[in-house]
């Protein structure tokens, strides 16, 4: 396994919301990156997202033009998986399907050197079952982080059955070194965050459903009295409902009826209305 001061290139699988952030934190922080998705369209998609990041902090007075320039040159974005055959540490970040994932670590496992670490953001799905699609199971670890990456300060670090102990400290050191505060979680369902946080906005979801308070009152209640800063429905908005969905989907499929999804979150899926990303979720943007 290499050691955090070998690593000069990070590979990011995946250009969407996930993908892009990571990619941009890890630039962020010195690193080399190779950020590659399927299509061009989706490559494209990711850089620009990282650029309107970096604008944004040089309009705030947070980054320097010269800087944000040196930031994005950091990131390669590209189609071709072999792309990241040289890479030092890889994060998959690509659709929350297990198939897909494990798909994409046998790739992975054969074209990168025997000793490279093999990272899946993935936020309920099974490390172990993901690391069993490749030879190296030992050096498959989970690196959760929460969305929007480059504001979030915690990524949460995921252990497998076989996952060796000097991997889970590697994924620690990596995660601190982008600037993030970690804790760390065995392979169970939905982990930590979103073994508690899903049953949270499925709840708020259920009580503006059964007309307990108003959507704004919902969100309004859970601010003022738990000192988050947005409250269930605004934060499904946020996250994606789609996401939200299909997260409490696989929590319902391994735990039971405690984790079933709300009869409105599904309807909202259903009905194209995912959120912040289309305009409208349960509030609209």
């Amino acid at each position: 396994m290499r050691e955090l001061d070998s690593v000069e290139t990070v590979g990011v699988v995946g250009a969407g919301t996930m993908g892009n952030g990571i990619a941009q934190v890890a630039a962020t922080a010195g690193y080399d990156v190779v950020m590659r998705d399927l299509e061009p369209e989706y490559v494209e998609s990711g850089l620009e997202a990282i650029e309107s990041n970096l604008s944004r902090l040089v309009d705030r007075g947070d980054l320097t033009e010269s800087s944000a320039a040196e930031i994005a040159d950091r990131v390669r974005g590209t189609t071709d998986l072999d792309a990241v055959a040289d890479a030092d540490l890889v994060v998959e970040a690509v659709l929350e399907e297990l198939t897909l994932k494990r798909d994409v670590f046998a790739d992975l496992d054969r074209i990168v050197d025997d000793d490279v670490v093999l990272a899946t953001n993935t936020s309920t799905l099974s490390i172990t079952r993901i690391a069993a699609a490749t030879e190296r199971p030992e050096l498959v670890v989970g690196i959760h982080f929460m969305n929007p990456v480059p504001v979030m300060d915690g990524v949460e670090v995921v252990v497998g059955e076989r996952t060796d102990t000097a991997v889970a400290a590697l994924a620690h050191e990596f995660a601190n070194d982008l600037g993030k505060e970690t804790w760390e979680a065995d392979d169970k369902p939905g982990f930590v965050s979103n073994r508690i946080l899903m049953p949270w906005i499925n709840e708020g979801i259920r009580a503006y459903d059964e007309g307990v308070a108003t959507k704004e009152d919902i969100d309004r209640g859970m601010k003022l009295g738990t000192n988050v800063p947005m409250g269930p429905l605004e934060l499904a908005d946020h996250i994606g409902l789609d996401v939200c969905l299909n997260a409490t989907e696989t929590l319902h499929e391994e735990l039971g009826d405690r984790y079933k999804p709300a009869y409105l979150l599904r309807r909202k899926v259903d009905a194209g209305d995912l959120g912040k990303k289309t305009g409208r979720g349960f509030h609209e943007y």
